[in-house]
């Protein structure tokens, strides 16, 4: 008997390409019979034999067939044992079990074990047995793909549920304050990150506003990234001052964190009720924008580093700078600009500024749906965004220029 090639998993199968069979039978008569079938099927079938479960196991370890053809009588296993040893070996492969003559009950068993199939030994011909192969083998594909599938509708549920935590609406309590935010996913990995973003207005007229990054992507960082936003939006309504607000939110990025080398970069600002002074506080993230009747300027306040870096809580200091009328704040993270341009280039904060300056003139809504746009379309032909962007944009509206 020739040995297995290995097999398309049951891609080819519809095209009338070969399936590749791997027959797991200790009695040589029976093994015989079934090569016989094999070769006299309308099928093109590439059988190979092994006459126990260790030397199967062994010869799966490196290939994997289209099929397998089992005999539940084996001499180092037995019965449901040795389907279930063969399905933890077999790398997805659908199984086929070979039984006695009274043995149907013991071939449902196997079939509800996860067997696609059984044969009973002495009723089988070539074109039973090829309609069985193929049959598993579907049955198999149809399998995987409902599984496949289940798996992506509860990804997209869970992501949709991260997705309300670290994308929330803005707590704002006057129609002084206008927020325009966009989040989009690296190509890379096409789910949310770790960056998060979040605004409140206090009852004084106090504006906060967060944007914050962990480093790393997937669920566990999103979930961390959703903890620390909803402890930061609880803070601030419970009227904690933000230097203490950011070590209490060290304290938990250390506690939750799945591994103790993930950390958070973070920015918060304070807009003062009357909006003629904020207050920044930077925890290793980067700079923002002001948009002014001047135009557009990068802001980048002396920082601490990001929470999470040092052992003992860290200390950030607090820049207090005047505000302009009309004054709209952008807060971003960096995967807007840390995106590839070139083979070794990337678009970097001056050439993201130059840009910006270019459509100073726009809405809030254009304006920041323009700087994303950007930095996909120089991104497209080098990989795409490898990381998530968050961008938040505040500004105040008329009612609010009053002093």
């Amino acid at each position: 008997m020739s040995g297995i090639e290995p097999g398309p998993g049951g891609a080819g199968v519809a095209g009338g390409a070969r399936v590749s069979i791997l027959l797991i039978e200790d009695d040589p008569g029976d093994a015989l019979l079934v090569e016989e079938m094999a070769f006299d099927s309308t099928s093109d079938f590439e059988l190979v034999w092994t006459k126990s479960l260790s030397q199967a196991q062994a010869l799966l370890e490196t290939d994997r067939p289209d099929c397998i053809l089992l005999d539940l009588h084996l001499p180092d296993a037995q019965g449901l044992d040795a389907l279930a040893s063969v399905q933890r070996s077999a790398n997805g492969a659908p199984v086929v079990v070979m039984t006695g003559l009274a043995e149907d009950r013991t071939g449902l068993a196997a079939v509800a074990a996860g067997a696609q199939d059984y044969l009973v030994k002495g009723r089988v011909d070539a074109d039973l047995l090829a309609r069985s192969v193929r049959y598993a083998i579907e049955r198999k594909r149809a399998e995987n793909n409902a599984a496949a599938l289940q798996a992506s509708e509860q990804r997209s549920r869970e992501n949709a549920r991260l997705e309300r935590g670290l994308l929330p609406v803005p707590l704002l309590r006057s129609d002084r304050v206008e927020v325009v935010s966009r989040y989009r996913a690296g190509r890379e990995h096409g789910l949310l990150g770790g960056d998060f973003y979040d605004v409140v207005e206090a009852s004084d007229g106090t504006v906060h506003i967060l944007i914050g990054d962990i480093c790393g992507h997937g669920p566990d960082e999103a979930a961390l990234g959703v903890s620390l936003r909803i402890a930061w939006r609880t803070l601030v309504v419970g009227g904690v001052p933000t230097e203490s607000a950011m070590r209490i939110l060290e304290e938990i990025l250390i506690a939750e964190r799945p591994r103790r080398h993930i950390f958070a970069t973070m920015t918060c600002v304070v807009l003062s009720p009357d909006r003629s002074t904020m207050r920044v506080i930077r925890a290793g993230h980067p700079g923002m924008m002001l948009r002014t009747g001047t135009g557009v300027q990068w802001l980048e306040v002396p920082g601490g580093p990001a929470l999470g870096l040092r052992r003992e809580p860290g200390q950030w200091p607090v820049q207090e700078l005047s505000v302009d009328d009309h004054t709209s704040i952008v807060l971003f993270t960096d995967g807007l600009f840390e995106s590839r341009i070139g083979p070794t280039e990337r678009l970097g904060e001056d050439r993201l500024l130059d840009y910006a300056r270019t459509r100073g003139d726009a809405s809030a809504d254009d304006f920041v749906d323009a700087l994303i746009a950007h930095a996909e379309s120089l991104a497209l032909d080098y990989g795409g965004l490898t990381d998530d962007i968050a961008v938040v944009h505040v500004q105040m509206t008329k009612e609010g220029f009053g002093r």
